[in-house]
Parts: C-alpha cells; sequence; structure tokens
C-alpha cells in the first residue's frame, strides 16, 4: 500500500476564517506596535500629551506610559501567535484588545483623537477575532477529503478496486 497525501478542502468559510485572523493579527501588531512608541513617549514625559486638571482617572504620565508598553509588548507576542492560528492567541488577543480598549479610554484626555482611533482598531479586533467560528478556524494541517477525492484516491492507490 502506498501512503500518499491530500490537499485539504478549502472552502469559502475558511478562506474568510484564514483572512479574518489575519487581518486580527496585522491589527494587533500595529496596535502593539503603537501602544508601545506611545508608552516610550509617556514615560520619557513628552510635550505632546494634554494635562487636563480634575480628571477622575489622573494617573502620573510615567505610570500610564508603563501601562501601554506593557500592554503593546504582550499585543505584539500574542499577534505572532494569531499569525501561527494558535487558539490560546484568539483569546487572548480577545483580553488584550479589551484591555488597550479600557486603557485608551481612562487615558482619553491626555491624548482624545489617538485614544479613539486605538479604541477603534482595538474594536474592529475583537470582532475578527469573535466572528470565526471555533470549527471554521481549523488547523490547516488537517486534512479532510470531498467523496470525489476519496473516490480518485482510491482509483489511484487500488486501481482494480480496493485490496
Amino acid at each position: 500500500m502506498t501512503a500518499t497525501h491530500a490537499r485539504p478542502e478549502h472552502t469559502a468559510k475558511q478562506d474568510w476564517a484564514t483572512g479574518l485572523t489575519a487581518f486580527a493579527a496585522v491589527m494587533l501588531f500595529l496596535v502593539g506596535l503603537l501602544d508601545i512608541f506611545r508608552g516610550i513617549m509617556a514615560i520619557a514625559e513628552d510635550d505632546i500629551f494634554v494635562t487636563t486638571r480634575n480628571y477622575v482617572f489622573s494617573y502620573d504620565l510615567t505610570g500610564w506610559g508603563w501601562i501601554h508598553f506593557a500592554l503593546g509588548a504582550v499585543a505584539v507576542i500574542v499577534s505572532i501567535g494569531l499569525l501561527r492560528t494558535a487558539m490560546w492567541a484568539r483569546v487572548v488577543g480577545v483580553a488584550i484588545a479589551g484591555l488597550v480598549i479600557i486603557a485608551n479610554f481612562l487615558s482619553l484626555p491626555y491624548s482624545p483623537v489617538w485614544s479613539v482611533i486605538m479604541i477603534t482598531m482595538s474594536g474592529f479586533i475583537i470582532w475578527a477575532l469573535c466572528v470565526v467560528p471555533r470549527a471554521e478556524h481549523s488547523d490547516p494541517s488537517e486534512v479532510r477529503l470531498t467523496a470525489e477525492e476519496e473516490r480518485r484516491q482510491n482509483r489511484i492507490t487500488y486501481p482494480h478496486g480496493p485490496a
């Protein structure tokens, strides 16, 4: 008996799931990278941030910088896991994007436009990671044959019928 390898069946749903996961991975990478840069600017106490008096969630700018830097670093690492289609990365990606939304909401008065942009990008990441059903996000190494491919495979392996 000879071992043959068949190509996995690709459907439109699988292509959609793969595309959304890749979209989420790239967006999470960008959000992470931008958050790292924002954190570095805040740690360096750059003058681009607005100072707001009497803000309920008023924290030291350096503290916000470390929060954004840490979230950004974790987001970049998780985005690499998403590119490898790891299920843990989908779950952690949603959690990190949620934390990025919360951190940007709390730091809204310091850079309002940028915070709204980051909240929007993180919302798209959560959507892209949650809309793909688990069954559609299968491992590409799994081989699933259609009935026609199975018949064709059996004809190649057993030209005169099964042994």
